[in-house]
């Protein structure tokens, strides 16, 4: 699969998680529940997904540094 919609699909999936735990906990406001969700779930993403971050990483990489075409 696609480096970029795994890496993609695992933060917004560990972000709900992150939300619905937080819910759970007891943390009500909205405002505050989505804020706290997404400082959770970012550092736990540098942590838990580093393995597809240089997956992404490299796909990107290969697509920039990828020789163009010559029309001549």
């Amino acid at each position: 699969m696609h480096p970029v919609l795994v890496y993609t699909a695992s933060r917004i999936g560990l972000f709900i998680v992150t939300l619905g735990v937080l819910y759970l906990l007891g943390l009500q406001n909205p405002l505050v529940l989505i804020l706290v969700a997404f400082l959770i779930s970012g550092v736990a993403s540098y942590v838990l997904l580093s393995k597809q971050r240089d997956a992404m990483s490299a796909r990107i990489n290969d697509k920039i540094n990828r020789p163009k075409p010559q029309d001549d």
